[in-house]
């Protein structure tokens, strides 16, 4: 067998590989509802768990910036972080916020935080005010006012949902690992962000009361990330995690804050009422921080 049959033999494999992963039991399935399901051997080769970050030593690191930015639903290369805004069941399919706020529920993930400094920690009932509003129709007052109890249907309650999650912020570090000579990054921690649901349906609103719902420690997410599966525009046959695509940067992102003497001043802080500037002083920050690699080689 020449080297290109072995090496189009092997694509194969590879392909019929990420085939099954994507579609479980599909070519076996003599009913539609065995379809997804995983076979025992298929469960026990699996290697089901996220790819563990290496350990670095603080004495490894030559040099690091800390940079928080902001990922844009709008864009359409960030469309796997959104859709599907509603629960696919069929494929166990669900937006990112659903992800979290299902395993919140769940009790799966606990490490929630107010900000990005982790400085009080968060349970599911502390976020109701944030996630939910409940209000009364003026029925229902005229119910209160005359002494009953007021009606279901008198009860306006609005949740925020996938669809108003506009976008996401992000915190991570980026490290000179002088063991290995390499630039890195690692990613710390991640907030939905949404309008303030208090708001969120009133017609005045211009975008510009958008609030952090909570922050996530990343690492103690990533196994809950990993197990939850995003659409493969290039190939529907072996979708993405979240993890996957959040660790390897497979989004498009603009610095709004580093740390800085200023108290890690926002860039909007300093760079006033002038979006295009903003953008700029953020892609200016994310030069610095590619230049610094470059630096050490030819200095």
């Amino acid at each position: 067998m020449n080297w290109r049959a072995t090496t189009l033999l092997s694509l194969a494999f590879v392909m019929l590989s990420q085939f099954l992963t994507g579609q479980a039991n599909i070519l076996n399935a003599k009913k539609p509802e065995e379809i997804g399901v995983k076979t025992e051997r298929q469960k026990e080769a699996d290697n089901d768990a996220p790819m563990e970050y290496g350990y670095v030593d603080d004495r490894d690191i030559m040099w690091s910036k800390m940079t928080w930015e902001v990922i844009d639903l709008n864009e359409r290369v960030n469309f796997s972080l959104y859709y599907p805004i509603e629960p696919i069941r069929e494929s166990n399919r669900m937006s990112l916020y659903d992800v979290f706020v299902n395993a919140i529920k769940e009790g799966k993930l606990e490490d929630i935080y107010v900000d990005s400094y982790f400085t009080e920690k968060r349970a599911f009932e502390d976020l109701e005010a944030t996630l939910s509003r409940i209000d009364t129709t003026d029925m229902g007052y005229e119910q209160l006012n005359a002494g009953e109890q007021v009606s279901p249907e008198y009860i306006d309650k609005r949740d925020i949902t996938a669809a108003d999650i506009v976008e996401y912020h992000i915190k991570g570090v980026w490290y000179f690992d002088k063991r290995q000579a390499e630039l890195k990054y690692r990613l710390l921690a991640i907030a939905p962000v949404a309008p303030d649901v208090n708001f969120i349906d009133s017609e005045t609103d211009d975008g510009s009361n958008l609030v952090e719902l909570f922050w996530v420690w990343y690492p103690s997410s990533r196994q809950i990330l990993h197990e939850a599966k995003t659409f493969n525009n290039r190939n529907s046959a072996a979708p993405l995690s979240f993890d996957t695509i959040l660790n390897t940067r497979r989004f498009n992102a603009v610095i709004y804050k580093e740390d800085n003497v200023h108290g890690d001043r926002p860039v909007k802080d300093y760079v006033v009422d002038n979006s295009l500037f903003q953008l700029l002083e953020g892609e200016r920050i994310k030069e610095k921080i590619r230049g610094f690699e470059e630096d050490i080689w030819t200095n």
